[in-house]
């Protein structure tokens, strides 16, 4: 994304910055303008405003609209079919992975008196007898991870006191002051992490015996016989046995399993129609966490899911609440009032944006604050000192941090869209976007090769929001631009600029008919070939053992945090 983003907006700065802004400037539409505050005038005598009604000139801006499109459309193109060929070479170079072996399988029906585990190894024995080989079921662990979550707590809690100097001990300890200072007692803790220890087994071995819940990760023998399970229905009924792709082992999100398949889709439904409008308005400064909270009841069983689900959310989110809501200042009513009639917007948008671009170029320079940040990782430093001063949050083992998808990715996708849209009205825009995506480059590079630790493999999955946020915004530009043209007198270029909104979205619909199944599922060919290239090394048995236990929920793992506490003493 960094060097497509880098390449398109290179050539759009050179035709924006190199023509466009000379022509704008040599025009002479804002020729009573007072000079002597040339500082805060120079976005709009470098802008399309400056030129005069009706001139010739305006071909050129026509002009750099086809331009900019061509090659925008030319690249994504040719990024969306690099990566679709990464994604196959990734999967044809990878070692056995379970995920590609198995399948989620929900709403198993249960006769009076069976179980769970015994309605799956009867079905799938009976219909898939020559590619069955296991299946794990899903148990209910809520009240069990609460205690886990309580276990952690108190050990890590214990293992900091480790790191507190030994002083000669009183007979009087001091107390603590406000919970903050002062001397804690490492037995109590001791004692009240084997307490928690010894509860965290009786639940776990209550949760094996009883709370069995009706789903399960079943396993095959190949990748074909697990696509077979996944997209030929297994039931007449269709609420009855649904399966779907497994997540990879360490991308479950376990909680997710606690809904049924009605409370999930009416739990969709809400939280991405109604929810979001009513609740984001008063919380904006959270609306990263709570896109996220959002997708995690949607009820998806993957990390992966859940964050490209809030990518999607956040994405538009963001375009709404930076891009249009400051571009479309005024009453809620004249907001709503400029889509009404469809016919009016390209000509409101013609108005409204072009007065908004100091605005915009100052958030793209400030912007450059964030990104930088990105590489002093500024909050992290400041909670390590206050944790090293207060002995508080000091941790042996802390664990690398992982990138946030769902929050960078649409804050990038907005500039993309900033320089787009401006890259005609106020090109002065261009090279300050252009030095953020450069500067994104290079600090997320170092960033994703040498601090963070992926919590997943996103195998290019979130490419298509990207291909999807950029012909957005090619078509908003063109929008702007067919409004902009007829306010400037331009009617010919305006009209000519009518087929090019609808040439990009056929070429958005090709690019998702050709490329984006691809993104969704591997073929039968790519399966098979695989499956034969693998069905002859002597390390797949050993593989289809550990498959077994693949699944196994680690709130079911047996832990003990005491016993390491005691050796560390």
């Amino acid at each position: 994304m960094g060097c497509c983003s880098i390449r398109l907006f290179a050539v759009v700065a050179v035709v924006g910055v190199g023509v466009l802004m000379p022509i704008n400037f040599m025009g002479d539409q804002l020729r009573l303008i007072d000079f002597t505050d040339l500082p805060s005038k120079s976005v709009d005598v470098l802008s399309i405003s400056n030129v005069q009604d009706g001139s010739n000139k305006l071909w050129l801006h026509f002009s750099a609209v086809y331009i900019i499109t061509g090659v925008a459309c030319y690249l994504l193109y040719y990024e969306y079919r690099y990566i679709s060929d990464k994604r196959l070479e990734y999967f044809m170079t990878s070692k056995p992975l379970p995920q590609y072996f198995t399948v989620l399988v929900r709403a198993i029906p249960i006769t009076d008196g069976g179980s769970v585990s015994d309605a799956v190894d009867k079905f799938f024995k009976e219909y898939h007898s020559s590619t069955y080989l296991s299946h794990t079921v899903v148990h209910q662990t809520g009240k069990l991870r609460r205690l886990l979550n309580e276990t952690e707590i108190m050990w890590r809690k214990l293992k900091n006191l480790k790191y507190v100097p030994h002083r000669p001990s009183t007979d009087n300890p001091p107390k603590k002051f406000l919970g903050l200072f002062g001397r804690n007692n490492p037995g109590k803790y001791q004692k009240r992490l084997e307490d928690l220890e010894e509860n965290v087994r009786m639940e776990q071995s209550d949760a094996t015996r009883r709370r069995e819940i009706p789903a399960a990760f079943v396993s095959f023998k190949s990748r074909y016989a697990s696509a077979n399970a996944i997209y030929i229905r297994q039931s007449d009924n269709p609420t009855e046995w649904q399966t779907e792709h497994a997540p990879d082992p360490h991308d479950v999100y376990w909680p997710s399993f606690s809904t049924s398949f009605m409370e999930r889709a009416i739990v969709s439904q809400l939280v991405t129609g109604y929810l979001p409008s009513v609740i984001l308005h008063f919380l904006s400064s959270y609306v990263p966490s709570i896109m996220k909270l959002f997708s995690t009841m949607q009820g998806f069983v993957s990390v992966n899911g859940i964050e490209r689900s809030a990518c999607n959310k956040m994405l538009r989110f963001t375009i709404w609440t930076v891009f249009f809501a400051n571009v479309l200042t005024g009453s809620v009513l004249n907001q709503l009032n400029i889509f009404l009639d469809p016919k009016e917007i390209p000509e409101r948008l013609a108005v409204v944006v072009p007065a908004q671009a100091s605005f915009f170029i100052a958030y793209v320079v400030t912007s450059w604050t964030s990104i930088t940040s990105e590489l002093t990782q500024t909050s992290a430093l400041l909670y390590h000192l206050w944790g090293s001063c207060a002995k508080c949050c000091k941790r042996e083992d802390s664990e690398a941090p992982s990138m946030h998808y769902h929050s960078e990715i649409p804050r990038i996708l907005l500039f993309g869209l900033l320089g787009l849209t401006y890259s005609i009205v106020a090109p002065l825009i261009l090279p300050f976007v252009l030095t953020y995506f450069c500067l994104g480059y290079f600090i997320f590079r170092n960033q994703l090769c040498n601090v963070y630790a992926p919590k997943y493999d996103t195998g290019g999955r979130f490419w298509p929001i990207v291909h999807n946020a950029t012909i957005f915004s090619l078509v908003l530009m063109h929008l702007i631009s067919i409004g902009i043209f007829g306010v400037k007198e331009f009617p010919f270029g305006s009209s000519l600029l009518v087929p090019l909104p609808i040439l990009t979205l056929l070429f958005h619909a090709y690019c998702g008919n050709r490329f984006y199944p691809i993104f969704e599922a591997y073929s039968t060919e790519s399966l098979i070939n695989k499956d034969i290239q693998e069905q002859s090394k002597p390390e797949m048995a050993e593989f289809f053992s550990s498959l077994e236990t693949a699944y196994c929920d680690p709130a079911l793992k047996p832990i003990q945090r005491s016993l390491n506490s005691d050796e560390r003493t």
